[in-house]
């Protein structure tokens, strides 16, 4: 047991901020099973979306933990993701391209998640937040505001 988990060969310059890849697998497993069980009660239509999340965190059991706990998580998720960066800015894990350009990417599609689980609950701040971000497409020169009208849906 001891060759198995304690004597194995490690860095020499292993830290705690090597430990922020791990929970941001441990945060990403929690927001997708908070997420499955937010997913059971919600309801998609603009007119009810509000109301079935209302109706989660009043009428479900534990709903407004699970809620609490989905929404937390997403904050704590970034904060995990913000220092994995960091980390690997700080230790030049740039130099190797092809990895730290999948990393752009996995970014990017988390950022990009992350907006659609905001606007998912459809309140004030969620109407407002999507009206400004798809916005920001419609200063692309010709097509932006096509663009724009086209992610509207219509």
């Amino acid at each position: 047991v001891n060759s198995s988990f304690i004597d194995l060969p490690a860095p020499s310059n292993i830290s705690s901020w090597w430990n922020f890849g791990s929970l941001l697998g441990i945060c990403l497993i929690m927001q997708i099973l908070t997420g499955l069980f937010l997913a059971m009660h919600y309801t998609s239509d603009t007119m009810t979306a509000f109301s079935s999340v209302t109706h989660i965190c009043r009428d479900v059991n534990y709903g407004w933990l699970i809620r609490y706990l989905h929404a937390n998580g997403a904050s704590m998720f970034f904060i995990c993701l913000f220092l994995h960066v960091g980390r690997g800015l700080y230790y030049g894990s740039y130099m190797y391209l092809e990895t730290w350009n999948i990393g752009v990417l996995l970014l990017f599609a988390v950022m990009a998640t992350a907006f659609m689980g905001y606007v998912l609950p459809w309140g004030q701040m969620s109407f407002w937040g999507a009206t400004v971000i798809t916005n920001l497409l419609s200063a692309i020169p010709y097509i932006g505001t096509n663009l724009v009208e086209w992610i509207w849906g219509g």
